[in-house]
């Protein structure tokens, strides 16, 4: 039995497996509808308290991961856990780090590194992954 988000929620991303991942800018308002069961926050400092579970993966705006090898087992994480639950990765405004995050994620799915960025631009966000750092980080994730 799987409790995942609905393909056609707004920031839900499909990913070649059918594993659905819902990205979003912390900045707007939570969407209606149901929660996360668990959601990675890709903050510079100490995400707020939600009401579910979640791990903050320290994450500067505009720049990496401050730790390469815990974004990776984070990441997997996230991953493994969407075949059956929701889980929702987020930053501040959902198109740089949550991009770059997702764009992983579809590494991780099989998609290969040099088309993760664009699979994730036309499926998700046109203006994801805002630096040229952020795609090199795609294209070497699972270095």
């Amino acid at each position: 039995m799987t409790d995942t988000w609905n393909a056609a929620d707004a920031g839900v991303l499909r990913l070649p497996s059918g594993r659905l991942i819902r990205g979003r800018g912390l900045r707007r308002p939570l969407p209606a509808g149901p929660t996360p069961a668990f959601a990675v926050y890709l903050l510079g400092k100490q995400p707020p308290e939600v009401p579910w579970e979640f791990q903050w993966l320290r994450w500067p705006d505009f720049r990496l991961p401050s730790n390469h090898s815990q974004a990776q087992d984070v990441l997997r994480t996230a991953w493994a856990r969407a075949e059956a639950e929701r889980v929702e990765l987020a930053c501040a405004g959902g198109r740089g780090r949550t991009g770059t995050a997702l764009a992983c994620l579809a590494v991780l799915d099989g998609v290969p590194a040099g088309e993760a960025v664009d699979f994730v631009r036309r499926n998700y966000e046109p203006r994801a992954v805002e630096t040229p750092w952020q795609k090199r980080y795609v294209r070497r994730f699972a270095d």
